[in-house]
């Protein structure tokens, strides 16, 4: 498991948000189209990998995906002020790599361990996710600072990168396809892609489970792009820091914090969901979705409190946004394990592949620039004062809590098919498998 816990999808751009707006004169839903860029072109992409992943070798896939994003990162870093739209572009192409070992890392955890065990294991998967968002942030605004320029900071990932792929050729198996769920058997047919998607369109924790995804990743790309800003913002408001564009380089204490929080953040939410799932299918075999289900109705509640109480105290958001996103990343891999249950081994990439493009296609592909574009609209009719650049996007990023409520719904809705698919799919399973052929000596 070393190899997939080093893989971090660590996303340094953010951390450099704001010099980037103040760099090339853009507004908010003009910096907010790089997440977007990046977002969409990895949803697009992810379909294609999720079908290489059922059909080749998914350890070369995965390498080969994370040296292309590492070196256009790498190269995105001397492009020259006045070439923005290739600058987008880049953020594009990265997203392309990091699709591929998205879509099907997931597949091969499945395909190793099962029941508790590979909720353990996709636990620590799943870690790589906030982790290694939040060290993006930190090691990402420790070179911006450490060079005195921004660009710096996408030349930290790249290494990081380069590193995850040599250990995935060298410490991650290859292991068959249904192995640990059909021990003592192999799969002998693989039904075709039309075949699969039709099946996975019928299949209603899948679907489910997959809308209420799209809502985790709504909030998540949304907050990625805005807290650190919204915070900044706020400390202006509070006369405790100066405006980005009286200083030659942004501040970036918020940054800092966010994705120190992040980090602690995610390592909490992923373990205490896979203990608390564990502990509640003593007592319902519908644990998985109905611990998500809670979990992201007392995450809304926490999320709301952020924007009431950072007028006044930013010390009382960074609590709300601990609280809230622990709550958040409780369902990173319970979400994934759910897909495992009720999805059979040769449609599991992609299974996974459309479920991120569902997630991407609603919820972070848009909610950065939508975000964006409701405090750009928001501040139109008014002055453009330092206090209603402040409050402009925190009535924008309201939208969240609701949206995660509405998530909340679709993971309930999930544990009323959950004990109908998972059986299905382990009828479909013993169906396209046959024992294996002895050989007597």
């Amino acid at each position: 498991m070393r190899s997939r816990r080093v893989a971090l999808r660590v996303i340094c751009l953010i951390s450099v948000a704001q010099d980037i707006q103040k760099q090339f004169a853009v507004s908010d839903s003009v910096v907010a189209l790089l997440q977007t860029v990046f977002i969409c072109s990895f949803m697009v992409a992810a379909p294609i990998f999720g079908y290489l992943g059922d059909r080749f070798n998914r350890k070369t896939i995965l390498s080969c995906g994370i040296f292309f994003w590492s070196t256009v990162t790498l190269l995105s870093s001397f492009i020259g002020d006045e070439y923005y739209w290739l600058f987008v572009l880049s953020r594009g192409l990265v997203g392309i790599g990091e699709s591929s070992y998205s879509s099907i890392s997931p597949t091969i955890i499945g395909d190793l361990f099962t029941n508790d065990k590979r909720t353990m294991m996709l636990s620590f998967f799943y870690l790589a996710i906030p982790l290694g968002s939040g060290l993006g942030y930190i090691l990402g605004t420790g070179a911006k600072l450490a060079a005195g320029d921004w660009h710096w900071a996408l030349r930290v990932s790249p290494v990081l990168g380069i590193t995850a792929a040599t250990l995935i050729m060298l410490f991650v198996p290859e292991p068959k396809r249904g192995s640990a769920d059909q021990k003592g058997g192999r799969i002998k047919t693989r039904t075709s892609w039309m075949c699969d998607m039709k099946t996975l369109a019928k299949n209603r924790s899948y679907v489910f489970s997959s809308l209420a995804s799209a809502a985790v990743s709504f909030t998540t790309g949304a907050f990625g792009i805005w807290i650190p800003i919204y915070l900044a913002r706020a400390a202006v408001v509070q006369k405790t820091a100066e405006p980005c564009g009286t200083k030659e380089v942004c501040s970036s204490k918020e940054s800092l914090l966010f994705g120190a929080i992040t980090c602690i953040t995610g390592l909490l939410g992923v373990l205490i969901g896979a203990a608390t799932t564990r502990l509640c299918r003593k007592k319902t075999v519908r644990a998985d979705p109905l611990v998500c289900a809670v979990s992201m109705l007392g995450s809304a509640i926490f999320i709301c409190l952020i924007f009431v109480v950072a007028k006044k105290s930013i010390t009382g958001a960074y609590i709300c946004i601990f609280i809230g996103e622990t709550l958040l990343f409780i369902n990173w891999a319970i979400t994934a394990d759910i897909l495992m249950f009720v999805v059979i081994p040769t449609r599991r990439a992609t299974a996974v592949a459309f479920q991120s493009f569902t997630s991407h296609l609603l919820g972070d592909a848009g909610s950065p620039y939508l975000i964006g574009l409701i405090s750009d609209s928001l501040r139109q009719s008014y002055a453009t004062s330092a206090l209603w650049k402040f409050l402009s996007l925190g009535y924008a990023l309201m939208l969240c809590p609701f949206i995660i409520v509405l998530g909340g719904m679709f993971f309930l809705a999930t544990a009323l098919f959950f004990l109908d698919d998972r059986e299905k799919a382990q009828n479909q399973l013993s169906q396209l498998s046959r024992p294996s052929t002895s050989v007597k000596v």
